[in-house]
């Protein structure tokens, strides 16, 4: 009866947001009670079950959708997003600009959460797409690929790291295996997946809250490193403290690399040397570039309500313990280590939509197999980081993130980030495989 109460959620979010035309956030909000008093909770628990959810994903995301969208505005009204573009477009060709997108996104995945580098490439990918004449998704979507097959298999990320310490594989050995699957992961569920899409499918209209083209004489656009510099503070930043964790734990340089390393630390002071080197350097006036950190805010504001919706519904679903139920049937499982973590991640994940929860939870089940049928603990790690990624839909906040940003339908969303993530996941599992077979 829980899966059959959350398929009556969805279906009807669905009918709110579709044939009702609600505003998502009421909507999230409203399923999320019905479906907490479904599943056996109180309205007084599900009330603090949504405002726990609503905390909690706010908590970690309104700095740094908020300083990133900040970081986004002051580099596309400076130009500085149209130079690394138009500098890429030259370096790479019009016709291998794809290539260039997907390079740089594969690049800062490593080190940016998938929100953080979300919100740091957007307006780049926007500026690509503009300037060499090609639909916004064509671009977009090969670097949301890229950044969302990096959080789920490589440490540091929060999901392979933990899995990782769960299943005590090494750290070192998990992010070399990571990277290896991640490359063809993303080459076809990004390159490759927008091929078969008609040009006019991957069109979108931009949010203009969130991007206003301007083209720059090449007078008025500032450097091209200056550009990247700028841009690159969060990733420099945060991979600082991921190179500190994993070469130097517990040292004396741990504490200030934490610091400087958490991402909303990192964006601001990202955004504070932005204000410098895309504004008050090239002559601008204070009040002109508040006026832009202002209007980024506003840009996103109901996204972020948006996206605290979708943490809402996730975490009823967690605290009415639908992950126990789906763990005790598949307990006992004589099914492959790797098969069976892989699985066990994939039905949590379409069940929660939390990627962290249903990892962990997999991990907690399959744990005792790596001992007892002598499997790698790495690939452990990266069979259920893929089974963690598949199918994002409606509860979980990455599918709003993505839908929100590219201003798409859900039914464009599901098509387009749903089945990419889900190609992301069952590539992952054949690369997993794959290296387990040689191993043997």
């Amino acid at each position: 009866m829980p899966i059959l109460y959350i398929c009556i959620g969805v279906a009807l979010l669905l009918l709110l947001m579709v044939v009702f035309k609600l505003n998502a956030f009421i909507s999230l909000i409203v399923v999320s009670l019905i479906v907490g008093i479904l599943e056996g909770m109180s309205p007084n628990e599900t009330v603090a079950s949504i405002t726990s959810g609503l905390g909690e994903t706010l908590g970690s995301l309104v700095l740094v959708l908020g300083f990133g969208s900040m970081l986004g505005k002051l580099m596309a009204d400076s130009g500085g997003a149209q130079r690394i573009a138009t500098t890429l477009i030259k370096a790479f060709g019009r016709k291998r600009v794809q290539l260039a997108a997907v390079l740089t996104a594969f690049i800062v995945g490593i080190a940016l959460f998938f929100e953080t580098g979300v919100v740091v490439l957007i307006p780049l990918v926007f500026t690509i797409a503009a300037e060499a004449s090609v639909p916004v998704l064509y671009i977009g979507m090969p670097v949301i690929a890229a950044l969302i097959t990096m959080h789920g298999f490589v440490p540091p990320h929060p999901g392979p790291t933990a899995v990782a310490g769960i299943y005590h594989a090494s750290l070192g050995k998990t992010l070399l295996y990571g990277v290896l699957i991640a490359i063809p992961a993303v080459i076809i569920s990004g390159p490759l997946y927008t091929k078969l899409f008609k040009k006019e499918e991957l069109e979108i209209e931009i949010p203009k809250a969130l991007f206003r083209p301007k083209h720059f004489k090449e007078n008025e656009m500032p450097g091209f490193g200056i550009s990247v510099f700028t841009a690159l503070i969060p990733v420099i930043l945060i991979a600082f403290q991921a190179l500190t964790e994993i070469l130097m734990p517990n040292s004396v340089l741990s504490p200030t690399a934490e610091f400087l390393g958490n991402p909303g630390i990192a964006l601001l002071i990202a955004v504070i040397v932005a204000i410098y080197t895309f504004g008050l350097k090239r002559g601008k006036k204070m009040p002109e570039l508040m006026n832009s950190v202002a209007e980024s805010i506003s840009g996103v504001a109901m996204i972020l309500l948006i996206i605290a919706g979708g943490g809402a519904f996730k975490q009823v679903l967690i605290d009415s313990h639908v992950d126990q139920y789906v763990a005790n049937l598949m307990e006992g499982s004589t099914m492959s280590p790797l098969i069976l973590a892989w699985l066990i991640a994939a039905i949590l994940r379409i069940v929660l939509g939390s990627a962290t929860v249903a990892g962990l939870t997999a991990a907690g089940i399959a744990s005792p197999l790596v001992a007892s049928a002598h499997v790698s603990p790495e690939l452990m790690v990266l069979a259920t980081g893929a089974g963690s990624m598949t199918f994002s839909h409606v509860n979980d906040a990455g599918f709003w993130i993505y839908k929100e940003f590219f201003n798409l339908s859900i039914g464009k969303t599901i098509k387009t980030w749903s089945v990419m993530v889900t190609i992301a996941s069952l590539v992952g599992l054949a690369g997993v495989l794959l290296i387990n077979l040689i191993e043997a």
